[in-house]
């Protein structure tokens, strides 16, 4: 079940500690890579602060919320590099009950780089690369484990073989029709959130 922080006092209080303060939830993401100094040296000391300071179980009230909350709790784990909620966060990209928290979730097990993320990963394009119907998180997730292969190698390339799943997808999905293969933008986009990652994990 989804919680709506207006029905709840303990998670909208999280809300209001770290989630909407300055709009952290919408620079969570690809615009976060256009911030310019001196906004983005304080947007990423603050969510450094926040990844230290929160507690596991406000991480875990923060997950039962909508998008926003769970984009905010995503990246808090991803920069905390608590690793306790990667099975979570796989669980939570595969059953894709929100919208617009599948490229923190790929972010966050991304930076994680392990070879079970890439099986989360792997786990979520083989349900939803067979629903060319649903223009959900395929080219992210692509992206996020093709960044784990730089290191690991493998797992995506039995998708991205001729005739793959892959290919098919593209070659099915509506929203997709006349686009060229997304994956190298993706990839490049999932490779500069982690860089922010790190940089913020390091600067912790």
């Amino acid at each position: 079940m989804i919680r709506d922080p207006r029905d709840d006092a303990e998670l909208l209080a999280l809300v209001r500690r770290y989630v909407t303060p300055e709009r952290r939830y919408l620079k969570l993401g690809g615009s976060l890579l256009r911030m310019q100094s001196p906004e983005c040296d304080r947007f990423m000391r603050g969510l450094c602060e926040d990844a230290v300071l929160i507690t596991p179980n406000e991480i875990a009230k923060l997950l039962e919320g909508g998008w926003r909350e769970r984009r905010t709790a995503a990246w808090l784990v991803a920069v905390s590099r608590r690793t306790e909620f990667r099975e979570g966060l796989g669980q939570l990209l595969l059953a894709s009950e929100v919208c617009c928290v599948g490229l923190a979730y790929s972010v966050a097990l991304a930076s994680f780089g392990t070879a079970r993320d890439a099986d989360l990963l792997a786990a979520y394009l083989d349900r939803y690369l067979c629903r060319p119907d649903l223009a959900y998180d395929q080219t992210v997730v692509m992206g996020a484990l093709q960044f784990i292969d730089l290191n690991l190698g493998g797992q995506a390339d039995r998708y991205r073989e001729p005739g793959g799943l892959w290919q098919q997808w593209l070659q099915d999905a509506p929203h997709m029709q006349g686009d060229s293969d997304p994956t190298p933008s993706n990839l490049s986009l999932i490779r500069r959130l982690c860089a922010f990652v790190d940089e913020c994990a390091e600067a912790r």
